[in-house]
């Protein structure tokens, strides 16, 4: 048989088609557009996301869309538009507010609901479109302005980039509809992995977005924008057509702030303090350097961080120590220690940053904890941890809880290199330790970067801050932190009393007070701004392990009507559209971030794992057409024998998973064991097995063979052994699952001598998986 070619011609793509994208006439994706209106007044911002969803189906649908916002942006109203009905959306605890919506969807009617995943990170769910239809969602909220150097900035995220997932995939059905298996170290990993478009494929969101300017009175010098394709009218900054959801979009204002002190007449304050003409007193400093160089830094980011990375090292003196670690899943050290900053030194770790180049997974735990034990020592000099990175993982609150507190003790500053960062995630560990997050979105802009990064690693001007003559609220200031050169501060809170505040604190060790008076003015954005940032610092302190903070959170979420992780927005209309619950469901892919550059070992998830793949009356459009063909683009190489991704874990398409191998229990011991060496096995079991919501053969079967083996680890435990010979019959002919799921809820809880802790009672149930 003689194989020829075919004429270029006669093979021509089409001409608005990706590879592996679905044609129809309607379309193939339910978000066509994304309008966000911007008004800035000074130091804040007053915006509105409009999101348009449509139907493009013969069958009712749902639609799912992860997103970025703002980390600081406190989203304080949200509606619903649909066939002329607007529906106001009611911010409810976040497992009622879930189970308003399953119900509503039972019931045929239209619902929406939208929850926080991360604080840069948010999932809306549109149930019941009917087919054909438009569904409109407007999310209203106010975010802060940083300012630094003369200007303030207004950043507006626009793609969830890949993160790196950590862990080892765990058992149960996923918290989410994302790409990646949940994990121990990310439980919620398939709830911020959305599914990534491939490059070139068509535009499928319109986007729109503006930006009314008023500098508030002062003199606005200058406006510059990451994008240059922009329009200006009237004070209006308007992005032409064409742009895509693939990086963040930054506007730049210069004008000179002032001190000030707000107060809304109704208990809260802004108070803005402008850095004094001061010298800061220099104290020697053991620095550690910590450089991403896994998959997601490659290309211009990897260049980019060598440079910043070289340009901090530039900055050591002979009377500092430092060192230099470069992570990706694997720490490696330029040379062992804290070495002296001598000139012979800091050569030979510039020469170590030239060879660094981009690979492998994002593991920042193990890097951070190493940091931690070379700053572990005689508190006499400056401690300093400089992280430069892009910040993309998903385990967020188990670095925060293994490592905040020894962070909290050290000065932290964050270079954060990409178009699309995680500037939420750097901005907290920042904010843990007193010290500075810059973010670089282009080789351009890191010289200018790099002389505010050279000064903010630096000794703050004033330390130790403290508040007086205001009557403020205990427990209700944000964090105080430093004042740094170029840096106003920047706090909010909660007052009884007073018209003016003094602020004091510690320059090159004196004391250093300055008197701010006050002046009321009607902005309701203050108490918004003071709610976001409060609860921000809650629950961090939650993610570090002080989890009877819940119902604080909750209370101070639901009293100032700001969305916060443990709560969500839900509207729900009175109208029945449909016989029953949606027939279709499909999770929006996003865009591919701007800049980034796929690792040679990492595959590709196409745009059809997210399209209609399979029947229209299919439940999911996560099914790839090969096991070993779908992950997420541009995403790193996970863990060994991680399965792939868009895969739940132990390899089957559809269904709960079965436990793969690699994470079924090792052969027990003959050795007899009390029951308190598995009593945390078996809650985690229980609360697995609770957070079901139908019985499924695969997984009591599976269960079954775990608590065998650890009832053979506890010499025989009859009651346990019992248990896994019933479930280990779930796949036989007559076999009863919800029987045989309450039997082992009724087993495993007095084993455990107490209720599941993930219950639809337990009190720290975990958010995400709240119904």
């Amino acid at each position: 048989m003689r194989i020829t070619s075919l004429e270029p011609a006669r093979c021509a793509p089409l001409p608005d088609a990706g590879f592996g994208a679905l044609r129809t006439e309607r379309g193939n994706l339910p978000l066509d557009s994304v309008d966000v209106a911007a008004r800035i007044a000074g130091l804040d911002a007053g915006v509105e996301v409009t999101q348009g969803f449509r139907n493009p189906f013969d069958v009712t649908l749902e639609a799912t869309y992860v997103f970025p916002l703002p980390d600081r942006a406190a989203v304080t109203a949200f509606t619903m538009e649909a066939d002329d009905r607007v529906i106001e959306g009611v911010l409810k605890e976040r497992g009622q507010a879930r189970a308003d919506y399953d119900r509503a969807l039972r019931e045929g009617r239209r619902a929406a609901i939208a929850e926080e995943d991360r604080p840069d990170v948010f999932t809306i769910r549109v149930g019941n479109i009917l087919p054909g239809e438009r569904v409109t969602i407007r999310l209203t909220m106010s975010q802060p302005l940083p300012y630094e150097d003369g200007a303030a900035t207004f950043r507006f995220p626009l793609v969830v980039a890949p993160r790196y997932i950590p862990g080892s995939p765990i058992d149960g059905p996923p918290a989410g509809d994302g790409t990646a298996p949940d994990t121990d170290a990310v439980p919620d990993a398939s709830r911020i992995t959305p599914p990534v478009l491939l490059p070139g494929f068509p535009d499928p969101v319109r986007l729109s977005l503006t930006a009314t300017v008023d500098a508030g009175g002062l003199e606005l010098r200058e406006l510059a924008s990451s994008l240059h394709v922009v329009e200006e009218e009237a004070g209006t900054v308007r992005l032409r057509p064409g742009e895509r959801l693939d990086r963040d979009f930054i506007l730049r204002l210069a004008f000179d702030a002032s001190t000030s002190l707000r107060l809304d007449g109704a208990g809260t304050f802004a108070l803005t303090v402008v850095p004094p003409e001061l010298e800061s007193a220099r104290r020697p400093r053991d620095l550690v350097l910590l450089l991403d160089r896994s998959g997601s830094m490659g290309g211009w980011k990897m260049v980019a961080a060598r440079r910043a990375a070289a340009r901090i090292v530039d900055t050591l003196t002979p009377q500092d120590r430092f060192a230099v670690l470069a992570f990706d899943s694997v720490v490696e050290s330029a040379f062992e220690g804290l070495a002296e900053g001598s000139d012979r030194r800091r050569y030979r770790a510039v020469e170590h940053l030239a060879r660094v180049d981009a690979r492998g997974g994002t593991e920042l735990l193990e890097p951070l904890r190493q940091a931690i034990a070379l700053l572990d020592g005689p508190h006499d000099r400056e401690r300093v941890v400089v992280l430069v990175t892009d910040g993309q993982v998903g385990n967020e609150d188990q670095i925060l809880e293994q490592a905040g507190g020894a962070l909290s003790a050290m000065r932290v500053h964050a270079v954060g290199i990409d178009r699309a960062v995680n500037a939420a995630f750097l901005g907290r560990l920042a904010g843990l330790g007193a010290g500075r997050c810059e973010l670089v979105e282009s080789e351009d802009r890191l010289d200018a970067a790099m002389e505010q990064i050279h000064r903010r690693i630096g000794a703050p001007l004033v330390t130790d801050l403290s508040l007086k003559d205001l009557d403020v609220e205990p427990g209700t200031v944000t964090h105080l932190g430093s004042i740094f050169p170029g840096v106003p501060l920047r706090v909010h809170g909660r007052y009884r009393g007073g018209s003016s505040v003094t602020v004091r604190g510690l320059a090159a060790g004196t004391p250093w007070e300055q008197r701010v008076p006050g002046g009321v003015v009607d902005n309701p954005a203050i108490r918004a701004v003071w709610a976001r940032a409060h609860l921000r610092e809650l629950e961090d302190r939650y993610a570090m392990g002080e989890h009877e903070l819940e119902a604080e959170i909750v209370r101070v979420s639901l009293e100032y009507g700001v969305l916060c992780r443990f709560t969500a927005y839900v509207a729900v209309d009175s109208r029945q559209v449909a016989d029953g619950g949606p027939e279709h469901r499909v999770i929006q892919p996003v865009e591919p971030p701007s800049g980034w550059e796929q690792p040679p070992s990492a595959p590709m998830s196409f745009g059809f794992a997210a399209m209609a793949a399979q029947s229209p009356r299919g439940m999911s459009t996560m099914a790839a057409p090969d096991p070993g063909f779908s992950a997420t683009l541009g995403a790193e190489a996970g863990p060994a024998g991680m399965p792939p991704a868009g895969m739940p874990a132990g390899g089957r398409p559809g269904g709960h998973p079965r436990a793969p191998m690699f994470a079924r229990p090792a052969p027990p011991s003959p050795a007899p064991h009390g029951l308190d060496t598995v009593r945390a096995q078996l809650v985690a079991e229980l609360d697995r097995l609770t957070a079901l919501r139908t019985p499924d053969v695969l997984y009591l079967a599976d269960l079954g063979s775990r608590l065998a083996a650890l009832a053979a680890h506890l010499g025989g435990h009859a009651e346990l052994a019992a248990l896994a010979r019933e479930l280990e019959a779930a796949e036989q002919p007559g076999a009863d699952p919800e029987a045989l799921r309450l039997r082992a809820v009724e087993v495993l809880t007095a084993l455990t001598g107490g209720s599941p802790t993930t219950g639809p009672d337990a009190p720290h149930r975990p958010f995400w998986k709240r119904a």
